[in-house]
């Protein structure tokens, strides 16, 4: 199982390394930026997919979550305290480090949080929220479940939708960068796409290194068992409200760190990022890519995600991702890369065979 799970993920990071290598070989560059942009979206899907395929809990809102991370990160970084600068606590915050000064878009001084202690804020303020809504919201189950959750992130979209200073309809611009270190930061700057494409990658990387770890140990044994009888795992001493929970938070935290990181590669976030739309759109990624399957959810995510960023969808985006959701429902409930689809049409292929050979 320990060589499976490594020889998965060397596979991955040698096709990351690989398309890149392709990509830049053929000149064709700018894909690098919708492939970078795939990979933070990435990162809520497979959160998702650990809440949907694992726990049994299906979510509608965790575009809230993503847009809670990058408008929380992409304030913090923008608001300007330079006229507060004598007060005691911003003078505290400068002090230790967790203030800048920079310029903004017109060259003139601001004082703004610094984009490393934005995103902390940002991934504690969506735990936080997660661990707030998660303890009564996933008592509830099936569709009492989905409403709720929808709920939730109507409430966000229509917040990050009608508050001015979070730029309502045109939402938040002039985000800078994100220094990770010296020499490598999180821009949208054409001079370092390959960095950038590397760093979101990456990030996908140690997350399924995490995930995949989660779901091969006890605890993922244990999450197994509450999606296929709760009540069962419950009267075997599971406490399945505390799991559902944590894997609840857990999600919530990986899809406001991929907000974190867009909003900055960016440079700036709207309110689509918080709609219902979206929400449908990782829930159909998840849906064809297999409930319980984190790589066929990658793969799914990847490819269509990379289709719509690159505008093959057109103006029927959001109409192709309503319309997998119903098709995968209907047809293929556990997901399109599911090892017993496959098995299924290929017993269903050689049954048919087999009949035209005694027929003839």
């Amino acid at each position: 199982m320990l060589r499976n799970k490594n020889f998965q993920i060397g596979l991955l990071a040698f096709i990351v390394i690989a398309v890149q290598l392709m990509i830049t070989f053929t000149g064709k560059t700018p894909y690098l930026t919708q492939l970078t942009m795939t990979g933070y979206y990435s990162m809520v899907i497979i959160g998702l997919t650990l809440l949907m395929g694992y726990t049994g809990q299906i979510s509608l809102g965790h575009a809230g979550f993503f847009a809670i991370g990058g408008y929380t990160s992409a304030l913090l970084t923008t608001f300007n305290m330079l006229p507060y600068r004598s007060k005691p606590l911003i003078s505290l915050l400068e002090n230790v480090g967790v203030l800048t000064l920079r310029k903004d878009l017109y060259e003139m001084d601001i004082l703004t949080v610094t984009p490393w202690a934005a995103c902390i804020a940002a991934v504690i303020l969506s735990v936080l929220i997660a661990w707030i809504i998660g303890r009564p919201v996933l008592k509830l189950k099936g569709h009492y479940l989905a409403m709720a959750t929808l709920g939730f992130g109507t409430i966000i979209y229509k917040i990050v939708l009608a508050t001015t200073f979070l730029g309502a309809a045109d939402g938040l611009s002039d985000i800078p960068g994100f220094s990770l270190f010296p020499g490598l930061e999180v821009s949208g700057k054409s001079s370092i796409r390959i960095e950038n494409y590397y760093i979101a990658w990456g990030l996908v990387i140690v997350s399924m290194i995490l995930l995949t770890n989660l779901i091969h140990s006890r605890v993922g044994r244990a999450l197994r068992s509450i999606h296929a009888a709760e009540d069962a795992s419950n009267a075997m001493g599971v406490n399945t409200a505390q799991y559902k929970l944590k894997i609840f938070i857990l999600s919530a935290a990986l899809a406001s760190l991929g907000g974190v990181f867009l909003t900055h590669f960016n440079g700036g976030i709207g309110p689509s990022e918080a709609s219902i739309m979206k929400s449908v759109r990782y829930v159909a990624i998840v849906a064809i890519g297999g409930m319980a399957n984190l790589w066929g959810a990658l793969f799914m995510g990847v490819l269509l995600n990379f289709l719509s960023l690159r505008g093959y969808l057109g103006s029927f985006d959001d109409a192709v991702f309503g319309a997998i959701l119903i098709i995968i429902m209907l047809f293929a409930p556990d997901g399109l890369l599911n090892k017993d689809l496959f098995t299924g049409i290929w017993f269903k292929l050689k049954r048919l065979a087999w009949k035209k050979v005694n027929t003839e």
